[in-house]
């Protein structure tokens, strides 16, 4: 575990010193876009963050190689030259969008492209544990994994809207999947180390590094360079992990009365580490296709913003997306410790919760409209309270509910 923390260490700190320089030469030269309509800052921020994360990863993979103790993982240089490959591809596709705002079209053939050279060198789905090992053509192979690759780059890059909300939930996705791998490893018996662990490690430092420089407010962002590489890295470390295990080795699965079978955690761990950026991601390509538009388009409609426009501050509205990654994984991750039944029950209450406080703006404006209404007209109610009364507001005023939804 120390070599992991090491590593982890040495990437934090290199992507926290770089983001710094980073920040104060984008400053000094100017090298940050202007404000977009869909942009909740309020002023130029650099978004070149990416590049420190990217240079962390590398330097802390370096020192990893140089270990004695990650030998069985570079002693396959195939798949991390693969990997590393495709993370230059992306860095590259990532920067140039941050600075000329490239096409998607043009983005997307950069994710096929970094997602077939992992495919190529070896790193694939090549089979799934779903009632043992199910093993699957190379062909449905490489599709799904250049499809898995790109739908988790893309959805982690969706929601990459607020401060720290990215790092932060990769941060917490990337911790829970950690534990899981290195857990599993006791269990099965199997190698400490591996590029899955490895590439986890190195995401988490990243991220944690990054993060004093991006949480609100933030001076920096990571762009999409950093965001395409942190779901690039995690989709790698799941693709890595599934089919690793053995379902018999640990006996029939009782998902009633005993722990879920382990073997299942690699396809529902992905997942549910990851039910944010999915859940945002699928309801804009559903949004963005009936509307007639390209599953791409840029628009202010996701999860965060909607969190925003409920009346939920930037930093509340970043903690309740936390809320909801922590309890998923974290919930997921405890089929392997305790009885389902009480996993389950721990999730239950953990989504009721965390739905309690996403709607609680709601609550709170539905309860001031309900004063402004019943105000006595001849002593009219707060002014504070009157702009909520949606019967007598026109919807042209500034003051009415549908322009107080639009601040």
């Amino acid at each position: 575990m120390r070599y992991y923390v090491l590593v982890a260490g040495i990437s934090a700190l290199v992507t926290l010193g770089l983001s710094f320089v980073i920040f104060k030469l984008s400053v000094k030269y100017r090298l940050y876009p202007s404000i977009r309509e869909r942009d909740v800052h309020s002023r130029p921020t650099p978004r070149l963050g990416g590049i420190a994360m990217f240079i962390g990863m590398a330097v802390a993979l370096s020192v990893a190689a140089g270990l004695k103790n990650f030998d069985i993982v570079f002693g396959e240089p195939r798949s991390v030259i693969g990997i590393g490959a495709a993370a230059v591809v992306i860095v590259l596709i990532g920067v140039a969008d941050d600075i000329w705002d490239l096409d998607w079209l043009t983005k997307l053939a950069g994710q096929i492209i970094a997602a077939g050279i992992i495919a190529w060198q070896g790193v694939q789905i090549s089979t799934l544990p779903i009632g043992g090992q199910t093993i699957v053509s190379p062909y449905v192979s490489l599709i799904l994994t250049i499809l898995a690759i790109v739908l988790v780059m893309n959805a982690i890059n969706f929601i990459d809207g607020l401060d720290g909300l990215v790092a932060g939930v990769a941060l917490i996705a990337n911790g829970v999947f950690f534990i899981y791998v290195y857990l599993l490893q006791q269990q099965a018996q199997t190698e400490y180390y591996n590029i899955a662990s490895l590439l986890t490690a190195v995401a988490i430092g990243a991220c944690a590094g990054f993060l004093p420089m991006n949480f609100h407010p933030a001076k920096l962002f990571m762009g999409d360079a950093g965001a395409l590489l942190i779901g690039l890295l995690m989709s790698v470390s799941a693709i890595s992990v599934t089919g690793q295990v053995d379902a018999g080795a640990f006996g029939g699965p009782d998902v009633f009365t005993g722990a879920l079978l382990p073997a299942f955690i690699p396809i529902l761990l992905p997942v549910a580490v990851l039910v944010v950026p999915l859940l945002d991601f699928g309801l804009a390509m559903i949004r963005r296709l009936r509307a007639g538009k390209s599953p791409f388009t840029a628009d202010r409609k996701h999860l965060h913003h909607r969190l925003l426009d409920m009346g939920h501050t930037h930093l509340h509205a970043v903690l309740i997306l936390y809320a909801w990654t922590l309890v998923a994984a974290v919930g997921t991750l405890l089929y392997m410790f305790i009885p389902a039944v009480w996993a389950t029950l721990i999730i239950a209450v953990g989504l009721l919760a965390c739905t309690a406080v996403t709607l609680l703006p709601l609550s709170r404006r539905k309860a001031l409209e309900a004063v402004a209404q019943s105000a006595d007209r001849a002593h009219p109610a707060d002014p504070q309270v009157a702009r909520y009364d949606g019967l007598d507001a026109s919807g042209e005023s500034p003051d009415s509910t549908e322009g107080y939804a639009r601040r």
